[in-house]
């Protein structure tokens, strides 16, 4: 199982002299075909070579393709322009399992398709607010993941085998919200706190500007920061099952012209950075973006020698030494093992926007050894989740959701995304269990070296 980006389809004979190719993949899978063999595709393959040859000659640029055919031919018309240009064949990324019009939304340019491998962990037990499918006690998932890293999966599976054996992990989301912090402005400090109270103060109409543009998004708070003549506003909506960034801008959008309108601020950018959206911030840290979300589990100690092969005060001492002394020491944001892994491989697979794992690394691993059990956790501040909108509804990536059991909108909504961010925290802490039980053990090594990697 693959998880693609996008693609069409156009390959070319062993000999470039002729503007002439040999095969058309046309959406069925099939690797190599010629054209006479195709019927109908002919005026598609000509036309794909009419555009690359306009490119070539400079009448067209890239981006105007679709403007002269549908996406297909455009994908086709683009792929004869690199290899022409570059002599590199693109015939792997061709393939595809969709159509390349159900992608314009998610991408300009179109070549082709980006191949990952897709795996799967589990099941893994989770007892959360939002992931429930039996009246009582923990639900059941599998954790596909997407990823190129050796030996990943065969460790989150060990975590996860290891919490579904001492009853599952515990999952919460804490705090839901989308931020979006335009800058403004101001002549001074005098000015910019004039903004700051009209801003509280005013609220409602705020909302009521903000959601004109949304019929599902809602805003919650707005938080003034004065800094010298700037003024930053940091605006949270709950967008329900939409990871929600581009709503929050838009909403944000209408909500800075009625401040320009009302006060003397005047808006520089809609994202000041203060937002913060993809980079490291300890604002997201301590604060939260998206959902803040936790996890965690008691594992009797007979299941944790049995299953992770190694003595629960060691690992709690891994945990301690590498995670919060070594974290701390280095200035890190993340006082975790590996959380980011599992939230990418999650991301890749489902279809999130796989810039917010730089958020989702956020992340801080406790560990204590217990009289009869060893207590672990996870806590995400900023998982930026969505089971609607951006790439939820590729076919792969919404099989991906399907399988966690969340796709599309939730009911009541917002549901859905919380079950997401719940089911990525108990999947990060499957990992983190099974790499500082390595760790304690010493198996790290040893392990990549038995799996080959």
């Amino acid at each position: 199982m693959i998880v693609m980006w996008y693609l069409m389809s156009l390959t070319w004979p062993a000999s470039r002299a002729s503007h002439e190719r040999d095969s058309l993949v046309a959406g069925t899978g099939r690797r190599r075909g010629t054209l006479r063999a195709l019927p109908g595709k002919r005026s598609r393959m000509t036309d794909a070579t009419a555009l690359a040859e306009r490119v070539l000659a400079g009448d067209l640029r890239l981006y105007q393709l679709e403007d002269h055919a549908d996406p297909e031919t455009a994908a086709a018309a683009r792929r004869v322009v690199l290899e022409e240009e570059t002599g590199i064949t693109l015939e792997e990324s061709a393939e595809y399992t969709f159509a390349a019009s159900d992608v314009e939304a998610n991408v300009e340019n179109l070549v082709g398709g980006t191949q990952l491998p897709l795996g799967v962990a589990g099941p893994l037990a989770i007892d959360g607010e939002a992931v429930s499918d039996v009246a009582d006690g923990p639900a059941e998932r599998y954790l596909p993941l997407a990823t190129t890293e050796g030996a990943l999966i065969a460790s989150v599976n060990r975590g996860c085998a290891t919490i579904t054996a001492a009853g599952g992990a515990n999952a919460r989301v804490t705090k839901s919200g989308m931020t979006r912090a335009p800058v403004f402005r101001v002549a001074d400090v005098t000015e910019g706190a004039e903004v700051a109270r009209w801003v509280e103060d005013n609220v409602d109409r705020l909302a009521e500007a903000a959601e004109s543009t949304t019929s599902h998004g809602e805003l919650q708070e707005v938080t003034p920061y004065v800094v010298g003549d700037n003024v930053f506003l940091r605006f949270s909506y709950d967008t329900k099952d939409a990871m929600g960034m581009n709503m929050a801008t838009i909403a944000t959008r209408a909500a800075s012209e009625l401040i320009e309108a009302e006060t003397p601020a005047s808006l520089v950018a809609l994202s000041g950075n203060l937002c913060s959206d993809k980079k490291p911030a300890a604002i997201n840290a301590i604060e939260g973006r998206g959902r803040s979300v936790t996890a965690d589990v008691r594992i009797p100690n007979d299941v944790v020698r049995d299953r992770l092969n190694a003595d629960p005060d060691a690992i709690a001492e891994a945990n301690t030494r590498k995670n919060l002394v070594g974290s701390a020491k280095a200035g890190s944001l993340g006082f975790n093992a590996h959380a980011a892994n599992v939230v990418a491989a999650v991301f890749l697979a489902a279809g999130q926007d796989a810039a917010h794992v730089v958020e989702g690394s956020n992340c801080i691993t406790t560990i204590e050894a217990r009289e009869d059990e060893l207590y672990a956790s996870v806590s995400l501040a900023s998982c930026q989740v969505g089971t609607v909108g951006g790439g939820t509804g590729l076919p792969t990536q919404a099989e991906a959701l399907e399988l966690l059991g969340v796709a599309g909108g939730g009911d009541p909504p917002g549901e859905n995304a919380d079950a997401l961010a719940e089911i990525v925290a108990a999947g990060a802490l499957a990992g983190e269990l099974s790499l500082l039980a390595a760790l304690a053990s010493r198996h790290l090594s040893s392990a990549h070296e038995e799996l080959g990697r």
